[in-house]
């Protein structure tokens, strides 16, 4: 080995990207060797079927804002596509690495494999790895206890500054030298798409319109298919790309909770922060969840796949105008709201009766914000595959009737039914012939039959599926999963809000 080596540390960003309160490189920055940050265009990720295009830019677009504000630092983000373990087997021609410092990170089985795997290569190398807890997630958990009161301490901790030292950032130039020998991401972007843009800059802009005003109708039109994209934080892909962390937006919100006149809506934005850490410690400790329902008495639930009907419900063809207005509005926006990404995974395993394994994918690729820990976890409930879940199989036209009364929503994004009266645009099924005369509308050509009598589907889900509830084997897991998972103090954590 070369002694002569400069010693480094290295902060590899994956879920993480941003500066502030980001302990990885708060802990690297401790530290007094000089720090370079890595991110890397994995090959395993960018070739695994639950990303698409929309993903990687969002991170390309993060990337760039953090290279924006490392401009003063004189130093960027070193972005490379390869494999980790070729990535340092590289820089370690150059220089030597001391310390990895990352998160810990709740992600696919791939992820876990690769973080199994690169934990033996740092121990080869005498690498020390170490990882920081994510956004109050914690590895190694058995049970819940106390669960809830050390979240709620890690939320109000003080945030981590980022405050490096002088030229402790390795530089420009140096970086530049490294580039040469790696495969460099190209970070640039399209331009002209619906989609959310990526980076703390971005993320800051909507949780301050957020705090500033739009939260005041929050829970009014928290169901409101059209009138949420406004009235939501939309930060869910900020949080889920760590362009902010859960903690930032925690005390910003306990702040503007303190002097707001709107403490309703805010406790209830602040309580959701809670759930989703919730149930990202769910998949940290049942990571079969993403292949397999938890509750292993739904295994043996079979379900015959029919590619015509899942074709349909990916492609907003189903017949069902809100199931359509909004698999058409996500392909195209990345985002619906939670009650339509419920409804499209009800819609699917309920009335369609597929499995939920068979929408994973699709979706995945469509949600700007995919979230493994959130993902699977509330696929399988919406699924009714859990046994400790209330069974909820939503009706799209009562759901329509009732959270798109105009059908606003459903012109849009179903625009060939825009210029029918409202009660056909939410069931064009009722139109008569003379009707569709006089609206120069052809049902069936111009807009989809239903694919199934959801009525009778319906009933069919919701027979089987409550009596499955009493199936002993279920019956078992239900107690195993309550006793693993539930959170001691849920109660109290409902009421604070």
């Amino acid at each position: 080995m070369n002694n002569s080596k400069e010693h480094i540390n290295v902060v590899w960003l994956k879920r993480d990207l941003r500066l502030e309160d980001n302990e990885a490189i708060a802990n690297a920055l401790k530290s007094s060797k000089t720090t370079l940050l890595l991110y890397v265009f994995e090959h395993l990720l960018l070739n695994d079927e639950h990303y698409s295009e929309r993903h990687f830019n969002f991170i390309k677009e993060s990337l760039r804002d953090l290279n924006s504000q490392l401009q003063t630092y004189n130093t960027k983000i070193l972005t490379v596509t390869s494999d980790i373990q070729s990535v340092f087997n590289l820089i370690q021609e150059f220089y030597k690495v001391d310390t990895i410092y990352s998160h810990v990170e709740t992600g696919l089985l791939v992820t876990y494999n690769r973080d199994k795997e690169f934990t033996r290569y740092c121990r080869n190398n005498f690498i020390k790895w170490e990882e920081s807890k994510n956004n109050g997630v914690e590895r190694g958990l058995l049970n819940r206890d106390h669960w809830f009161e050390n979240w709620e301490a890690y939320m109000h901790r003080e945030l981590e500054v980022f405050r490096p030292k002088e030229n402790q950032l390795l530089s420009l130039d140096l970086i530049e030298s490294l580039e040469k020998v790696f495969t460099i991401a190209d970070l640039e972007t399209p331009a002209d798409t619906k989609f959310q843009k990526g980076g703390s800059s971005m993320a800051w802009k909507y949780a301050n319109s957020f705090f500033d005003g739009r939260h005041s109708d929050y829970m009014f039109n928290i169901s409101k298919p059209e009138a949420s994209r406004t009235s939501c934080s939309r930060l869910s892909p900020y949080i889920a790309w760590g362009n902010l962390s859960i903690r930032q937006v925690f005390q910003k919100g306990n702040v503007i909770k303190e002097n707001s006149e709107d403490k309703r809506h805010i406790g209830a934005f602040l309580s959701r922060l809670r759930w989703q850490a919730h149930f990202i410690q769910k998949f940290e400790m049942e990571h079969t969840m993403e292949n397999a329902s938890v509750n292993k008495g739904y295994h043996k639930l079979k379900k015959s796949i029919s590619e015509d009907y899942q074709k349909a419900w990916r492609e907003g063809q189903t017949g069902f105008p809100l199931v359509d207005a909004s698999m058409r509005c996500l392909i195209e926006t990345g985002y619906v709201n939670f009650r339509m990404r419920a409804m499209l995974a009800s819609f699917f395993t309920h009335i369609l009766w597929q499995p939920w394994q068979s929408a994973t994918t699709h979706l995945s690729q469509q949600f700007l914000d995919f979230e493994p820990g959130i993902h699977f976890p509330q696929l399988q409930m919406q699924a009714g595959e859990t046994g400790i879940n209330n069974l909820r199989i939503y009706n799209p036209t009562i759901n329509g009737h009732k959270h798109d009364p105009d059908a606003s929503f459903i012109r849009k994004w179903v625009p060939e039914l825009a210029h029918l009266d409202t009660v056909f645009v939410h069931e064009p099924y009722l139109i008569t012939e003379m009707e569709q005369a006089l609206y120069n509308f052809k049902l069936g050509e111009d807009y989809p039959y239903p694919i199934v009598n959801i009525k009778e589907n319906r009933k069919r889900a919701s027979d089987i599926l409550w009596n499955m509830k009493k199936d002993p084997e279920v019956l078992r897991e239900s107690f195993r999963i309550l006793k693993r998972h539930t959170i001691s103090d849920r109660e109290r954590m409902l009421r604070n809000e």
